[in-house]
Order: structure tokens, then C-alpha cells, then sequence
């Protein structure tokens, strides 16, 4: 037969494992996705628009030395890819966000976000380098 003191006990440490089980879920529901998010917003949106430009100069510079392979636009070219490091950050950055339990229509909504921010940028850029046939 089990004593009163062993029965307390044991509801004791029940509660304590649930208390400890309810604030490891919040954490991993709510506290890591709002950290992550608090943490690594301002640098997501920095590289998603600088890997937007940069694989945009990477396709222009690659156009250009398809229709005019000289030195020189290979020199274009081969800049434009170093200029892709800023995706492989981007990506990194993404699954590590993702790791912290933000959702892809988090990171959709703050890359959009990142593009609003960066309007005026983009029309003068695609002024700047738009085909015109």
C-alpha cells in the first residue's frame, strides 16, 4: 500500500514534468520561431534582395558574354559570380530559420517584405538594365 507522502511526491513531480514538457513546447511553438524572427530578420531581408540583384547581374553579365564573348565581359562574368556568394548566405540563413520553426509562409512574407522595402531600388535597377528588343 502506498503512503500519503509518496502519492504527494509523485503528483509533485508529475506537475513539475508537465510544467517543464509545457514550456519546452511553447518554446519550440512560440519562443524559438519570434526569436529567430526577432534575430535574424533585418539580415534575411538584406539577403534576399542581394541575392535577387546579384543572380540578376549574374544573368545579365552571362546575355552579354553569350552575345559578345570578349575579355572583357568575361571578367564581367566572373565577377558577377562571385556576387552569387550572397545566395549561398541567403540559403543558409533560410534553413536556419527554418531549423528555428519559422514556416515558408514566414519567410515568403518577410522576403516580400524585403522587396517593398527595396521598391525603388529594383524599378531603377530594372530601368537601368532592361532589355529592350
Amino acid at each position: 500500500m502506498l503512503d500519503n507522502n509518496y502519492i504527494r511526491n509523485l503528483l509533485i513531480g508529475l506537475n513539475v514534468l508537465a510544467a517543464f514538457t509545457s514550456i519546452g513546447i511553447f518554446i519550440k511553438i512560440i519562443g524559438l520561431p519570434f526569436y529567430a524572427e526577432s534575430m535574424f530578420k533585418e539580415r534575411y531581408m538584406d539577403l534576399v534582395f542581394e541575392c535577387d540583384h546579384s543572380m540578376r547581374e549574374h544573368m545579365i553579365a552571362k546575355n552579354q558574354f553569350l552575345v559578345e564573348p570578349n575579355d572583357q565581359n568575361e571578367r564581367i562574368l566572373e565577377s558577377s559570380e562571385v556576387g552569387l556568394i550572397s545566395c549561398h548566405d541567403y540559403d543558409s540563413l533560410r534553413k536556419k530559420m527554418l531549423v528555428y520553426g519559422l514556416s515558408e509562409d514566414q519567410l515568403s512574407d518577410i522576403g516580400l517584405d524585403a522587396i517593398e522595402e527595396n521598391i525603388k531600388d529594383v524599378r531603377k535597377l530594372v530601368e537601368i538594365h532592361e532589355f529592350r528588343y
